[in-house]
């Protein structure tokens, strides 16, 4: 393919450039002329966490010569495992604020635009046109249909990346040469059938091995040309497992009844993403009772009778024991309902009181009567607001 920098945007190199980038200039496939393109190229990272942390410092040491960066989150401890372009003296700092900072250590050339706010079907389109190329690095299904379709209506190509414990993706979605996101997956999963980092965790080096791979994927759209462009992930889904160490590699079709970049296209503006990947409430479900952490201790104090159930795995369960839980994973809720007694009230529990909201409801499409009550923030709000001396994780 061309690359998508045209030649009227290209500037000239400064001595100061040509000796920082010499490495590059030596490369044919790159050279002055690529040099030049990555000068002028302008990307955006959408999210500066696990994967946007690499795809960062690399566009900036490449020589990227604007870089825009989406994220509206603050620096927290747990970050700190994977995504490296934050630093402990970060915590609490929002991200945007960090990573702007470690971007411009790197290379004071690099221009810096800072988005501290959320992509939302608002704002996408405005901030995204500004761009050359947008490098997806979220970990949630509704900003990856925004960041897909709104890429799609301004033609711009989506650099995509996801991890997950042990396994990694990466693809190039450019619906002008390719399939787009919606042709790989044209409905988002159920919600809570697929767990986010924070709840099924993730294997530190792994956001930096396909972070890598994204920055390697914006700079050959960069410097791509006829003569000189190698084979990029344009039509084709590359999976890594890190624990077997393994790459694998799918083809990718473009799927002519594609509802965004098919035959007939039936979507032509952004759409609600929250409500098309299920999670927000339709008005026939039933609302999730709650109970605070400093609630339920206040009920344990008096002796109050309760059903405490631990949803989690045991090798969670290992990091953080909650006093007194009934351990009932997820899988097995619906088959062991024999074992609740509908006269009592039921409290689900979980790390931060996301899956036990899936728990609460399989149980009530089983037909379970009795009350049932959603800690709260999970164990991590019980040891937030109750008992300091357990780890938050």
């Amino acid at each position: 393919m061309n690359s998508i920098i045209e030649e009227s945007r290209l500037v000239e190199l400064t001595n100061e450039e040509i000796a920082r980038y010499s490495r590059h200039l030596l490369l044919p496939e790159i050279g002055v002329e690529g040099q030049k393109r990555l000068k002028a190229a302008k990307v955006l990272l959408v999210g500066t966490g696990g994967l946007g942390a690499p795809l960062a410092l690399y566009l900036a040491a490449a020589g990227v010569g604007t870089i825009g960066i989406v994220d509206f989150d603050f620096v927290e401890e747990s970050n700190l495992q994977r995504q490296v372009i934050h630093s402990t003296r970060d915590i609490g700092r929002p991200k945007v604020a960090s990573a702007q900072e470690r971007i411009k250590g790197i290379n004071p050339k690099c221009k810096v635009i800072v988005h501290n706010k959320i992509l939302t079907s608002a704002n996408a389109l405005d901030i995204i046109k500004g761009y050359d190329i947008v490098s997806d690095g979220t970990d949630n299904y509704p900003t990856r249909y925004l960041v897909n379709d709104a890429c799609v209506l301004l033609g711009k190509p989506n650099v995509y990346g996801s991890v997950f414990q042990f396994e990694g993706q990466v693809s190039v979605f450019f619906a002008k040469e390719g399939p787009c996101y919606r042709c790989l997956y044209p409905e988002p999963p159920p919600p809570g059938l697929v767990p986010s980092c924070a709840e099924g965790g993730v294997v530190g080096v792994l956001p930096g091995i396909i972070g890598s791979i994204q920055a390697n994927e914006v700079i050959k759209l960069i410097v791509g040309s006829p003569e000189h462009c190698g084979a990029g992930l344009i039509g084709r889904l590359l999976l890594f497992d890190a624990w077997n160490m393994k790459f694998r590699e799918l083809a990718l079709d473009k799927e002519s009844a594609c509802p965004i970049c098919g035959a007939n296209p039936t979507i032509h503006e952004l759409i609600d993403y929250e409500q098309f990947c299920g999670l927000k409430k339709s008005e026939e479900e039933e609302p999730i009772e709650t109970i605070s952490a400093t609630e339920l201790k206040s009920r344990l104090d008096v002796g109050a009778p309760v059903q405490i159930i631990d949803i989690r795995e045991p090798h969670e369960r290992a990091i953080v024991k909650f006093p007194n839980a009934k351990p009932i994973p997820l899988g097995q809720m619906a088959r062991r309902i024999d074992e609740f007694d509908p006269a009592i009230d039921a409290v689900f529990i979980c790390k931060i009181g996301r899956r036990s909201v899936f728990a609460i409801r399989a149980l009530r499409e089983a037909g379970y009567k009795g009350r049932l009550l959603n800690l709260k923030d999970g164990v991590n709000g019980w040891a937030r607001e109750v008992d300091r001396l357990l780890p938050v994780y």
